[in-house]
């Protein structure tokens, strides 16, 4: 496994690669890996011939108050589990090299931004598809891979790819979970012990909405009041968002006719959690 530090290595790393016609698969991350994030590794090996994992901390993506500095780092054990996975490359850039001094130059996907996520974390999303786009630009790969988790990047993504004509195949996969249903996260690992007991309640409120609509309610409105509901249940956790959306426009759905995605935002203790599930009222 080879780590480069550097666009300049990183390119020409690909350009040795592309002579051959094999195909290039990415997974970009932030490291602190988990079980989640090499089961896109997995998938992107069976996909691809070469496999590339981007790791790094993003500060356009983190509001002033939010965990940009204490956000877990450890590069050495991340790519020791990479080179088990038997990944080709790391790209591991300092932000310096990512972010030129006085670079205004910015990628946003207009009025999809500003949803879910976004009406809470301003210029959050912005910040995710202007990193994507410089990554995509410097690796240049045949598909880059994605966690449902992080279902409302996915679908800004998808469509700055297809807006911006990249040529690059966008492929989500499943949420990981524990055995308690709790969704993988790096940012798990802020979380005491009591505080861990609490974020299940996230997957608890997904699991009412989707029982409801299991019974035959289509209606948001009861389906949202239903998730909340566990939420008066736990007190330490504060929901940000509980919302049934569109799960590519990201637009609120008011009655679920077709493929849509519920997805919950709270805070447990200072620590912001996301999950997400997917109904479809079609057999």
């Amino acid at each position: 496994m080879k780590l480069v530090k550097t666009i300049e290595e990183m390119r020409a790393f690909r350009k040795a690669t592309r002579k051959n016609g094999k195909r290039f698969g990415l997974v970009p991350t932030m490291g602190a890996l988990h079980e989640g994030h090499l089961s896109l590794v997995r998938a992107a090996r069976e996909k691809s011939d070469i496999v590339a994992v981007s790791i790094f901390v993003n500060p356009t993506q983190f509001g002033p108050q939010e965990d940009f500095a204490k956000y877990p780092r450890n590069l050495e054990s991340d790519c020791a589990l990479l080179q088990r996975e038997h990944v080709d490359v790391v790209f591991a850039p300092s932000v310096e090299d990512m972010y030129s001094a006085g670079a205004v130059t910015w990628v946003t996907v207009e009025g999809m931004s500003d949803r879910l996520c976004g009406r809470s974390r301003l210029g959050h999303f912005r910040g995710v598809t202007t990193v994507v786009s410089k990554l995509f630009h410097i690796i240049e790969p045949d598909s880059a891979f994605f966690g449902q988790k992080d279902a409302a990047q996915v679908a800004i993504i998808r469509r700055m790819v297809r807006d911006l004509k990249m040529p690059v195949s966008v492929e989500v996969c499943p949420i990981i979970r524990e055995s308690d249903g709790l969704a993988l996260s790096s940012r798990n690992a802020y979380l005491n012990p009591e505080e861990r007991k609490s974020a299940l309640v996230l997957y608890r409120s997904l699991r009412r909405a989707q029982e409801l609509f299991d019974r035959g309610e289509h209606d948001s409105a009861k389906l949202i009041a239903a998730g909340k509901q566990e939420f008066t249940k736990e007190p330490t956790a504060r929901l940000d968002y509980l919302d049934i959306v569109d799960p590519d426009s990201l637009e609120s759905l008011r009655v679920i006719s077709k493929r849509a995605l519920i997805a919950v935002a709270a805070y447990v203790g200072n620590t912001r959690l996301i999950d997400n599930i997917v109904v479809n009222p079609e057999p």
